[in-house]
């Protein structure tokens, strides 16, 4: 692991101090407020809408209605379309307008925009307004969108089905079938999540008539695909739209993507003249936040005789909710495909994606942003042919892995790993676990009347590519005051850049951490905006930072051969000091960017960009069932992962304990449950639990890292590794234990009630049913 010195956080003083700057703390002159009518209906057509009264009452300055902001020629938000159809025809669009207009296609689609000079007269005039609806038929699960005679959701996607795709090779899986001697399948629901940061969503549009440039102050992730959406939403050129943000309170991908809400309100801050602000609330995230997951897996596997894996085949029906988010279908096709073959050496595997609309929110990234799935699918189908061979679960891993020998290692889908050491990894985990001691704690928890499980998996997750730029940009500034700024583009909201990249800037300069100054907030168009998000901020733009940073090294080296007055061959670098070799006569980097102002400044941009890396670790995990009660306690939970070079240890591992607790609480009890009219029934934490901080117990985070060469870091990704290797490992040992039960097949989540329930009926001997067929 290499050594960047410094483990703590400069950004901890700021925000322990409450001297941090969000959105709902900026103020400019002449502010108005503004509060968003929802639609209540989750399908129906608008009839009409009576403003009158609201737009009478005190202080109201607007009432913008759908109609209005279409007459004046504000587009739908766009979304990706990365794969073709299987007939290499295109994927169908239904996009998001900015206010519902002539139909509202699920609750919490926003209908009008008040605006009034405070917020609570804002929020007063919006409950005035009065919405005449034509109620129309309801699709909330994909299936029943599928059906004949489901409602049509949008002209553009018949049989409201957005793409039907397919990955890997078909005729090589079919064929590896044919043969198998053994079929293993494995039918699972991937429950349905909102994201829910810390901080609710809010913004504030701004426009400046001199400059004709949009201003949006808002919670995200990345100022870049942010500015471009809005720009296409406006009908104008990115460089009229700038996003501002300071601190952001949590992304985990629902606050990558631009809003209806952001549109409409930059609309109404050009029509009245004034900067118009909108703060929202809890209820709000669940009603207008992204959602995510909602995914319907069947998974099959065919085996040979002695266990070995020769085929693959994965079926996915995703829920996309009433529109196609930008991120949507992203996250459902390259998530799922770019690590197609986990850690196992398998070439005949085909991949099925169907993206269907149902009368719901809109789904998008979160975190992992499709890996965790493509994950949980595969590491739940591993442990259940395991299961049915009655062979040790980390035996039959070991037995199917890529060997380190066979690095680089081509998938079947065209991704290509460059370095691991899989059956490495898997033996430290064990070792470390204490695999073999299994048998005697299970026994012990009998006695105490508990159940006991292990799960295990052994993932591998791609970092994002940075698609969103064509580079990655880093502006180095040396301040007359002796600090030293790091203009970038990607977002920090709790990752750690402040430090992190200070840290390798510092490294190579010679100049201590604590100079450095990270800007992100005010973004002009000089700068190239890759996003947070695809965990590649380090590895892309780290190494962005230390390529600057060495090169600034070597612009100095001019400076301090006419100060030093000798030939640029007889000078020497080292702790921040140019020295003539051989002689104590020096000089200090930052005398030179004293003495020679912006010399030394440096715009490092338009290098090729480093590609994916491919992080990949061993999760262990023990629970305890209390079977008269349904409780799940996890007891012991090891993670073991290869993140490559560490650049700060404490910044991974906040961003594994912090993954693996999301994926814990994902796996234990969070659910966005609709009933079948097409109402969210969990749209509060009174009915949504979220996981807490004492979730994981046992929790022990360990290292294996293996370099990568792809970067000059030697870095992969950590931000989304938790999650994607928590979710299965903990259903797995949820599963462990509730086979000695009887219990034959369980779905997410598993929370007290549902491990009952499950436990009961296996007691009845009745069959149990994915939980999108359950209703909680």
């Amino acid at each position: 692991m290499e050594n960047y010195g410094h483990q703590g956080r400069l950004e901890d003083e700021r925000m322990l101090k409450g001297a941090g700057r969000y959105v709902a703390d900026w103020a400019l002159p002449n502010q108005a407020w503004a509060c968003f009518l929802r639609s209540d209906r989750p399908h129906a057509e608008i009839v009409s809408i009576d403003a009158k009264a609201a737009r009478d009452m005190p202080g109201v300055l607007a009432v913008i209605l759908g109609e209005e902001v279409a007459k004046a020629g504000l587009k739908p938000i766009p979304a990706a379309a990365p794969f073709k159809w299987h007939d290499g025809s295109e994927q169908r669009q239904a996009l998001r307008p900015s206010l519902a207009h002539g139909r509202v296609r699920h609750v919490g689609e926003p209908v009008a925009l008040v605006v009034a000079e405070t917020a609570v007269q804002a929020q007063d005039a919006a409950e005035a307004i009065m919405v005449d609806y034509k109620e129309l038929p309801v699709a909330v699960t994909a299936q029943e969108a599928l059906a004949t005679g489901a409602p049509q959701l949008h002209e553009t996607a018949p049989n409201n089905l957005v793409l039907d795709y397919a990955a890997g090779d078909k005729a090589a899986a079919d064929a590896a079938f044919t043969k198998a001697t053994r079929v293993v399948k494995l039918k699972a629901y991937h429950s349905r999540v909102v994201g829910n940061p810390m901080e609710p969503r809010a913004a504030m549009g701004h426009f400046d008539p001199e400059s004709g440039v949009y201003y949006l102050y808002a919670t995200t992730q990345g100022v870049g695909p942010m500015r471009n959406q809005l720009s296409a939403v406006l009908g104008v050129q990115p460089e009229e739209v700038r996003v501002v943000a300071e601190e952001v309170g949590g992304g985990f991908g629902v606050r990558f993507n631009a809003y209806p809400e952001y549109g409409a309100l930059l609309f109404a801050a050009k029509k009245l003249g004034r900067p118009v602000k909108w703060i929202g609330t809890r209820g709000e995230v669940f009603l207008g936040d992204e959602q995510a997951r909602d995914i319907i897996h069947t998974a099959e596997m065919a085996l040979d005789k002695d266990g070995r894996i020769l085929g693959m085949r994965f079926d996915y029906l995703a829920n996309l909710g009433a529109y196609t988010a930008f991120t949507g279908t992203v996250v459902n096709t390259i998530g799922m495909v770019n690590v197609i073959n986990g850690v196992y050496d398998v070439q005949a595997i085909h991949v099925r994606g169907r993206l269907v609309l149902t009368n719901t929110v809109p789904t998008a990234a979160y975190r992992g942003a499709g890996r965790p799935v493509a994950s949980y699918a595969l590491e739940r189908l591993v442990d259940q042919a395991a299961h049915e061979l009655g062979m040790d679960p980390a035996e039959f891993r070991a037995r199917n892995m890529i060997s380190k020998s066979r690095m680089p290692y081509k998938q079947v889908s065209g991704f290509e790993y460059d370095c691991g050491d899989f059956p490495g990894l898997l033996e430290q985990a064990k070792k470390e676990a204490d695999w073999e001691g299994f048998e005697k704690r299970r026994a012990a928890s009998a006695k105490r009347g508990r159940l006991r499980g292990r799960g295990i998996s052994t993932y591998i997750e791609a970092t994002a590519p940075g698609g969103f730029a064509p580079y990655d940009q880093v502006v180095v500034n040396w301040e007359q005051d002796g600090t030293i700024t790091l203009h970038t583009a990607s977002h920090n909201h709790g990752q750690g850049h402040e430090t992190a990249f200070a840290q390798i800037a510092a490294r190579v300069l010679g100049v201590p951490v604590d100079r450095f100054r990270l800007r992100t907030s005010e973004l002009g168009t000089h700068l190239i905006a890759n996003p947070t998000g695809g965990s590649r901020t380090l590895h892309g733009l780290g190494s962005a930072v230390l390529l600057a940073a060495r090169e600034i090294v070597q612009i100095g080296l001019d400076l301090a051969s006419d100060e030093l007055e000798t030939a640029k061959g007889d000078l020497e670098f080292e702790e921040g000091e140019y020295r003539i070799k051989g002689t104590d006569r020096r000089i200090a980097i930052t005398a030179l960017a004293q003495k020679h102002p912006s010399k030394l400044d440096l715009d490092f941009k338009e290098r090729p960009k480093v590609p994916s890396t491919y992080p990949n670790g061993c999760h262990i995990a023990e629970v305890e069932i209390e079977p008269e009660t349904g409780e799940v306690e996890i007891v012991s939970y090891l993670a073991c992962d290869d993140a490559g070079n560490l650049v700060n240890q404490q910044l991974v591992h906040g961003q594994m304990q912090g993954g693996i607790t999301q994926g814990a609480g994902h796996i234990l009890g969070e659910q966005a449950i609709y009933d079948s009219s097409g109402q969210l029934l969990s749209g509060s934490f009174m009915d949504y639990p979220m996981p807490r901080a004492g979730l994981v117990g046992g929790l022990t985070l360990t290292e294996h890292p293996v370099p990568t060469a792809t970067n000059p870091l030697g870095a992969k990704g950590v931000g989304e590794a938790g999650v994607t290797g928590s979710m299965p490992c903990l259903m797995n040992a949820v599963m462990d234990a509730l086979r000695q039960a009887g219990v034959t097949h369980f779905d997410m989540p598993a929370n007290p009630v549902r491990i009952w329930r499950a436990i009961q009926a296996a007691k009845a001997g009745k069959p149990a049913a994915l939980a999108v067929e359950q209703s909680g």
